[in-house]
């Protein structure tokens, strides 16, 4: 399992998790094998939007991914995963926290979608 986080800085595990999915700073890419933890590394979201399509996917599906932790994000962002048959999860806190929950499957798949896209729902634990 390859599991790809929102950050809103580059501290790694220790970064909150960001709220917006294409406006984050940094995505970690975590490895785990067996429900642990074997690698992760934080790498810059060079693709940060500022409206209009999110490339934001393209860009973090180059890891490799199999699955995401996000704390919101657009329709269009939900549907590109979808396509590329990604799940994703919602987690609002520390990225190690969110890793965790979903390696022991205490984190449900799916997400609301983002207000800073104008719809409604939000992220909780």
């Amino acid at each position: 399992m390859k599991i790809g986080i929102t950050l809103n800085d580059d501290q790694g595990m220790k970064s909150e998790v960001c709220a917006h999915f294409g406006q984050c700073s940094h995505f970690l890419i975590v490895e785990a094998e067996a429900g642990k933890i074997k690698s992760s590394k934080v790498v810059p979201n060079t693709a940060v939007h500022g409206g209009g399509g999110c490339t934001a996917v393209t860009e973090i599906l180059k890891y490799g991914i199999t699955h995401v932790i996000a704390g919101g994000m657009g329709m269009g962002a939900q549907q590109k995963f979808a396509n590329a048959g990604v799940p994703i999860a919602c987690y609002s806190g520390k990225a190690e926290d969110g890793v965790k929950a979903l390696l022991s499957s205490k984190l449900a798949e799916g997400i609301e979608p983002c207000k800073d896209h104008g719809h409604e729902g939000d992220c909780a634990h």
